[in-house]
């Protein structure tokens, strides 16, 4: 799903060729083993319904308990993070706390026993204050993750002290480079309304770029036309004519298929893109 064709080569591996022997369909000339640099980075985050069955335990463990996976790629994993979250969870905008906690004991219930609302309770201790150190010691969730979550917290505590006639063109660059919707920064400047900070963000000129999924960053010619739009870019992959239909050169016509969401089916929900 990332652009790497890990099922043909694990099933090539199991008819017992070697690694080295098999080629690489991405850029048709190098072999599967060839390790390259990733410049994209992707989320898989998963959607619970725990609620409807009665009886069953919140508790997360090696059972699997979702309904169903989204997947998200951005240039960081704060950018892919918050995209994940919105389209797993309908009604959440991003990493933020919500109410659904009624005291700090809840809150670290759910820190030391993993529950469907571990995500819910990070962004409440980051919201009540609570370290990177104190959080990994109650999680053993791996700091590295913990820091950038808590880089996406500390600049919405930032836009929150901004007005929709204050906020710059660099702090709207950076809120949306860590993945924040236009509806959560219209909050976090005071409740301003969405459409106006879209407008607005338009008129400073912070507009997402469209780039290409390249497993090999660049290191080989890639073949994949596998594309994601993020505001961590200064121009697109692919180049947009003025008539607005792109093209992968300029010779052959091409077909752009949009996504309007993940599949959703009562209560699952699955990355694949519809058309």
């Amino acid at each position: 799903a990332t652009g790497y064709p890990l099922a043909y080569v694990a099933a090539r591996l199991a008819m017992g060729e070697n690694l080295p022997s098999v080629r690489n369909s991405v850029t048709k000339t190098t072999t599967a083993c060839f390790e390259p640099s990733m410049d994209y980075c992707v989320v898989k985050f998963p959607r619970w319904d725990l609620n409807k069955f009665k009886g069953v335990s919140a508790g997360l463990g090696s059972a699997m308990k979702s309904v169903g996976e989204v997947m998200s790629i951005g240039r960081n994993f704060q950018e892919a993070m918050q995209k994940a979250i919105r389209m797993a969870a309908p009604g959440m905008l991003g990493f933020q706390p919500l109410t659904t906690f009624e005291s700090d004991e809840a809150i670290n219930a759910v820190l030391s026993n993993a529950t469907d609302q571990r995500v819910d309770a990070l962004a409440a201790a980051f919201e009540r204050g609570d370290s990177v150190a104190s959080i990994e010691a109650a999680t053993k969730i791996n700091p590295w993750f913990l820091c950038k979550l808590h880089t996406i917290h500390l600049l919405r505590k930032h836009l929150q002290k901004r007005t929709l006639q204050t906020i710059t063109a660099e702090e709207m660059l950076l809120a949306k480079q860590q993945g924040f919707s236009d509806k959560q920064i219209a909050i976090a400047l005071g409740g301003a309304d969405d459409v106006a900070v879209r407008r607005h963000r338009k008129e400073l000129g912070v507009l997402p770029v469209v780039k290409q999924i390249d497993t090999l960053a660049a290191e080989f010619p890639a073949q994949t036309n596998y594309l994601y739009m993020t505001y961590n870019g200064t121009m697109s992959d692919q180049p947009v004519r003025k008539s607005g239909v792109f093209r992968l050169n300029h010779e052959a016509p091409s077909t752009m298929v949009l996504g309007c969401g993940a599949y959703r089916i009562g209560s699952s929900v699955e990355f694949d893109w519809c058309a």
